[in-house]
Formats: C-alpha cells, sequence, structure tokens
C-alpha cells in the first residue's frame, strides 16, 4: 500500500519556495486530507476548497493560490478531486489548471464553478482536455467564457474521448457554440450528461432545439440533457419529441423554465405513450395548466411504465389538473416522484395527495408538499425536497448528497454528480 504523502509540509514548502504567502484555507484542507484514514487514501479523496463555505474562515483562493496548489498536487496519485467553486480564480488561474491538466494522471472531478474565468481561461482547459485521458467530470457553471469559450468545448469534445459529464450551465452561451456543441455530440461517445442552462439566444427561431434534436437522433450515449431557458416552445417541443422517438439512451429530460404552454404537453403525451427510457422529466416553471396536466396523466395512466420522476413546480396548475396527475398515480406504480408546489391547491388537491402519502403510495420523502390539518380542513405545506435543490449551494449541515432533496441522485447512478 502507497504511503499517502504529508499535503500541509509540501504545500508550506512550495509556498516558501515560489515565494508565495500562505492560504490559511487551503493549508487547513490540506491538514484535514492528511489526517484522512488509509481507506480513504486507497479510494481517493476531493479536496473541497470551495469559497462559499460558511462553517469555518475562507480566504478565497486566488490565481497564485492556485499556482502552488497544482505544483503541490500535480504529481499526487492520491486525490481524484478538487472543488474550487466560488473563488476568485481568473483566465491566470485557468492557465496554471491546464497545466496541472495536462502534468496530473489521476484527477478526475473538477469544479471550477462561479469564478472569473473567461473566454481565453476556457480555451486553455479545453486545449489541456484534448489530450487528459483521466477528468470525467467538469463543472464550469457560472464563468462567463461566452460564445467563444463555448466553441472551444465544442472542438474539445470532437477530441476528447474520456469526459463524461460537463457542465456549462450560466455561462452565457451562444447560438453557434450550442450548434457546435451539438454537432460535436453526434460523434462523441463518451458524455453521458451535459448541462447547456441558460445561454443567450437573440432569436426566436428555435434553430438551436432543431440541432440538438437532430443530435439526440443520432447519438446513442447521452443520458441526461439540461436545457432550462432555451426559450423552448411549441415548434422545439415538437421537433424534441419526435428525436426522442427514435433515441433509446436519454433518462433525464430538463425542460424547466422554459415557454412550454398546454397545447405543447400534447407532443410530450405522446412521446411517454411509446418511450421506453425516459425516467426523469423536469417541466418546472413553465405553464402547462390543467389541459397540459391532464395531457401527462393519460399518457402516465394508460400507457407509460418507465418515467420514475415528474415535476411540474410552478405550472399554474389547478385542482382538476393536480387531482388528474393524483390518480394517475394509483395505476402506475413506476411513477414514484412527483414535485406539484407552486401551483393552484384546492380542498380537492389537498384531500387527493393527502391520501396518497397517508396509504404509502407516495412517500414523504418522494414529493415537495406535506398535508397538515386545520379545524377538520388538510392543506400542504412545502417541503425542502426537489430533483436538484442543492445544484447551486450545498447545506451548511446534513448530508450534502441529501436524496430527497436531489432526487436525481436517487434515480440514476451516472447522474451522481451533476
Amino acid at each position: 500500500m502507497s504511503v499517502p504523502p504529508d499535503l500541509h509540509q509540501q504545500y508550506l514548502q512550495a509556498c516558501q519556495n515560489l515565494s508565495q504567502p500562505e492560504n490559511s484555507f487551503i493549508a487547513r484542507v490540506l491538514q484535514e486530507a492528511d489526517k484522512s484514514d488509509n481507506m480513504k487514501w486507497t479510494k481517493g479523496i476531493t479536496l473541497k476548497i470551495a469559497g462559499n463555505n460558511h462553517l469555518v474562515p475562507v480566504q478565497r483562493v486566488t490565481d497564485e493560490d492556485l499556482q502552488v496548489l497544482a505544483f503541490v498536487l500535480r504529481s499526487s496519485i492520491f486525490v481524484t478531486g478538487l472543488d474550487l467553486r466560488y473563488n476568485v480564480l481568473t483566465d491566470v488561474g485557468a492557465k496554471h489548471m491546464a497545466t496541472f491538466l495536462q502534468e496530473n494522471s489521476t484527477l478526475w472531478y473538477l469544479n471550477l464553478m462561479f469564478n472569473d474565468i473567461g473566454t481565453s481561461g476556457a480555451e486553455l482547459i479545453a486545449k489541456a482536455l484534448h489530450r487528459n485521458e483521466t477528468l470525467v467530470y467538469l463543472r464550469m457553471t457560472g464563468n462567463k467564457i461566452g460564445n467563444q469559450g463555448g466553441m472551444y468545448f465544442a472542438s474539445m469534445l470532437q477530441i476528447n474521448s474520456t469526459l463524461e459529464k460537463l457542465d456549462l450551465g450560466d455561462c452565457d452561451l451562444g447560438t453557434q457554440c450550442l450548434i457546435a456543441i451539438a454537432t460535436a455530440l453526434t460523434q462523441n461517445k463518451s458524455v453521458k450528461a451535459i448541462n447547456l442552462n441558460r445561454p443567450l439566444l437573440y432569436s426566436q427561431e428555435e434553430e438551436t432545439t432543431v440541432h440538438v434534436a437532430s443530435m439526440l437522433k443520432n447519438n446513442s450515449s447521452l443520458v441526461e440533457l439540461h436545457l432550462c431557458k432555451h426559450e423552448i416552445k411549441s415548434f422545439g417541443v415538437e421537433r424534441l419529441c419526435e428525436a426522442l422517438y427514435e433515441n433509446c439512451s436519454l433518462r433525464y429530460l430538463d425542460l424547466s423554465c422554459n415557454r412550454i404552454t398546454r397545447d405543447d404537453v400534447k407532443f410530450l403525451g405522446e412521446l411517454l405513450k411509446r418511450n421506453q427510457t425516459l425516467e426523469i422529466l423536469d417541466l418546472n416553471s413553465n405553464r402547462i395548466e390543467d389541459d397540459g396536466a391532464v395531457y401527462l396523466s393519460e399518457a402516465l395512466a394508460l400507457y407509460n411504465r418507465t418515467l420514475q420522476v415528474l415535476s411540474v413546480v410552478s405550472n399554474n396548475i389547478s385542482g382538476k389538473g393536480l387531482v388528474a396527475l393524483s390518480q394517475a398515480m394509483k395505476t402506475n406504480m413506476e411513477l414514484s416522484y412527483i414535485y406539484i408546489w407552486g401551483n393552484k391547491f384546492d380542498d380537492a388537491t389537498c384531500m387527493a395527495f393527502s391520501e396518497l402519502i397517508q396509504t404509502g403510495r407516495l412517500k414523504p420523502a418522494c414529493t415537495d408538499v406535506e398535508p397538515y390539518e386545520v379545524d377538520g380542513y388538510v392543506y400542504l405545506a412545502e417541503l425542502s425536497h426537489g430533483l436538484k435543490k442543492h445544484y447551486y449551494w450545498t447545506p451548511s449541515c446534513g448530508e450534502v448528497t441529501n436524496k430527497a432533496a436531489n432526487a436525481s441522485l436517487a434515480v440514476g447512478a451516472v447522474l451522481e454528480y451533476l
């Protein structure tokens, strides 16, 4: 068994050799890593140096700090994950990280969420991944790399064959790079999950959705796809559904925060009648209303037996639609998770979901409402449960991977980190 190195001492020595001041937060994290038991060392550990940690004093990581850390870790075989979210890294720091990715052969998880990395930094990291053969999951969320930065990642996807999970959400991606990424994924066989949330689109013609749909017809490896805030409307929904008739791999489809209305859900309803692979459907913050909920409930009650999770949070649904969904759950035993908060609850809705929970058909951890009674009337209270409540943040106490708050973790192992 290899003996783990004393990372803390190596870090202090590197600070001295490179004439850089010590970052107390990094030093503390490395000290804790040194104390990890041998079992953790043999499995590999993730260094969590997140700049938004409220439980301990945090000195956010700068470009200079990263230079020293990368120097220490470049030959480490025990550190397999690096969480640097919410720090102050810029394109200079991205250069140090790119060099590190070319030299290190054990890192498989890298989280650079919400730093200050721009287009130049994106280019350096993407080009480093042309040759890197170990990184499995990269999270660039919230770095404003723009359309050109996204193009560098599209080029990378044509070459890299080991990356399985890529998060480019909130990165200000543009139309050109979304089309390029979709084109690259047509041939890429390694990427299993991709997040393209909240691009900057200036056209109403949904051409990016058309290209994503075309990709889905040919891609047989993608399992998880996030298209939140893509301005998807009727035309886009129809194209996606047409593509998914031919796709046999996608299990998680995120269409939250789009412009999907009740009439558009007809396409999704018809898809659910025939699709045998989709397990998670997120329609959070659209406007499917009662008619849309009824379309979904008909498909789920009579035809579909593969969907496990449905989110219709904040969709302007009232009693008729919500009761229809609750009735569908009585005949469909596969649908185990349903999220309905933010809609219009009437007495019938409260009674219907209270009955599902009390009879055990719907487990309390598998929905975002909890019944309570006042003066003989049943009401529903909100619970902090959902598909990915901890996408942008993690709680200060309790389990970081709480599966009631992050149901996607409970449904598919490939979704574990994205």
